[in-house]
């Protein structure tokens, strides 16, 4: 079976517009990407947030009247006279094993230090070196953002041997996960997304490091700590979101032994100074590091240890 594709740039104040016509216009599916060059961090549950100007791609089967190219074409004009679309383009595309399709975009990963992330369906490069397995699921964190490499990279730089960590904002756990592998005792993952807690549990099994892992929400973890009193601990890893990573900073310093670490992501330059000034009243912070992405978009790590 072929495929028609409608491609559509509007504004994101027509998005739902655009993507009500296309569905009603016989669309089995829309795809949603940046129009140019904008970052988007990780969003909050229940958050969608979009670019400026969207890239809204409809997918309409070529075999009925309705994705005939003729019907695409003539739909294509319609549609972008009505959400004020600043280009508009069809294109043709085989069919494929669409389940399978996603899958070729993985790779295995080779961090600092001999650690590797490697998908599940596939096979280590090195099955001598630290392999964490993860499945890229719905939870954030497998590897492939510039932000978790930057936590990956330091925590293969730290002795973790028989500490306890606490990886705050888990995603997938692969931070967490990692300093498992990396020698560590113990990791208590938080999230506030139910989707992160199944996901890290998931990928704990898969490492076989389950039975030293626990993954809970936030006011879980709490109860948690105050019932079987493991405070404080080692290390706290947090790749999240400048603005929570600012209000986090008293907590976390009540969650950590003296001269206990911490590692921060999640930031980009702008953000770093905003939030190195609410760490610097309880922790003793270590040169900043950057990370370039390929869109020149610099990340910046924060590190240091609990001084108050």
């Amino acid at each position: 079976m072929a495929w028609q594709q409608l491609h559509l740039q509007c504004e994101k104040t027509n998005v739902d517009l655009a993507e009500a016509l296309l569905l009603e216009a016989g669309a089995l599916s829309i795809a949603l990407e940046d129009a140019g060059d904008q970052p988007l961090f990780e969003p909050l549950p229940g958050e969608s947030p979009l670019w400026d100007e969207v890239i809204l791609t409809g997918l309409f089967d070529a075999s009925t009247e309705a994705g005939s190219h003729q019907a695409v074409e003539q739909l294509s004009h319609d549609i972008a006279a009505q959400v004020h679309a600043s280009r508009v383009w069809v294109s043709a595309v085989d069919d494929k094993d669409w389940e399978r399709e996603w899958m070729t975009h993985y790779h295995p990963i080779e961090c600092a230090n001999n650690l590797w992330i490697v998908p599940n369906w596939l096979t280590p490069p090195d099955a001598n070196a630290t392999n964490i397995i993860m499945d890229p699921g719905l939870a954030f964190g497998t590897g492939y953002h510039a932000t978790t490499r930057l936590c990956l990279d330091w925590l293969t730089e730290q002795d973790l041997k028989d500490k306890v960590v606490i990886d705050y904002g888990c995603g997938s756990g692969i931070l967490g996960i990692a300093a498992l592998l990396l020698g560590a005792k113990q990791v208590y993952a938080v999230d506030i997304d139910p989707q992160a807690v199944l996901a890290t549990n998931q990928n704990a099994e898969r490492n076989n490091v389950a039975a030293r892992l626990e993954a809970f929400l936030p006011e879980a973890f709490t109860d948690y700590c105050a019932q079987y009193n493991i405070l404080p601990v080692d290390v706290i890893a947090a790749n999240i979101l400048a603005k929570p990573l600012i209000s986090l900073a008293p907590y976390f310093a009540t969650l950590l032994a003296p001269q206990g670490q911490i590692v921060l992501a999640g930031l980009i330059e702008a953000q770093t100074e905003a939030v190195a000034a609410a760490y610097r009243p309880y922790f003793t912070l270590d040169p900043k590091h950057t990370f370039s992405t390929q869109e020149e978009q610099h990340w910046q790590r924060l590190s240091g240890k609990f001084t108050h």
